[in-house]
């Protein structure tokens, strides 16, 4: 009996939304999707929040994954950009929560030295190494997708280890791990 599964990929953003899913069936991955949620003409940022859940839910219900993989935001110095990234996280979060799909997040610096083997790998190096390693004929202009697609293959490859970051079962494992975040 061979186990297969399906892992979502996400890299949220309020202007650009990239996401990706690979197949894996013995042990292999077999690259099915990559693509994003272009949300540049929308000014509304409520508006974006909404978009990125309901193609959240959409591609969960499409291809039924197993697992989610995320990007976890980065510090940077602009709180109200942090803030924005947090929020669109947490959305797509919420809608892998809504139906029981377990997620983890993974840094930026793992997720590309998962990928390349460099946690400081450029975008570029991220998205060849996923083209040499899924055997993709092209690589998207925006690399936001490919950010999303290394985000579902770093989650593959650490799968089965001891530490994958910080992972959510349901409702109920998140607020247990996140007590101070949660109020009563």
């Amino acid at each position: 009996m061979s186990e297969e599964r399906i892992i979502l990929g996400i890299d949220p953003g309020t202007t650009i939304m990239g996401f990706g899913l690979i197949r894996v069936k013995n042990k292999k991955m077999e690259f099915l999707q990559l693509n994003e949620l272009d949300l540049k003409k929308y000014t509304d940022h409520y508006l974006k929040l909404k978009l990125i859940f309901e193609r959240t839910i959409e591609l969960i219900d499409t291809h039924h994954p197993d697992e989610i993989a995320i990007e976890a935001p980065f510090f940077g110095k602009n709180v109200q950009s942090m803030l924005k990234l947090g929020r669109a996280q947490g959305v797509a979060m919420a809608a892998g929560l809504s139906r029981e799909i377990p997620i983890t997040e993974y840094l930026p610096k793992k997720i590309k030295m998962a990928i390349t083997g460099n946690g400081n790998a450029s975008k570029e190096q991220v998205a060849k190494m996923l083209q040499s390693l899924l055997g993709l004929k092209t690589i998207p202009k925006n690399l936001d997708a490919t950010d999303g697609l290394a985000a579902a293959v770093c989650h593959f490859y650490n799968s089965g280890k001891v530490t994958v970051g910080k992972s959510y079962s349901g409702w109920d494992s998140f607020v247990k791990q996140n007590a101070d975040r949660v109020k009563k």
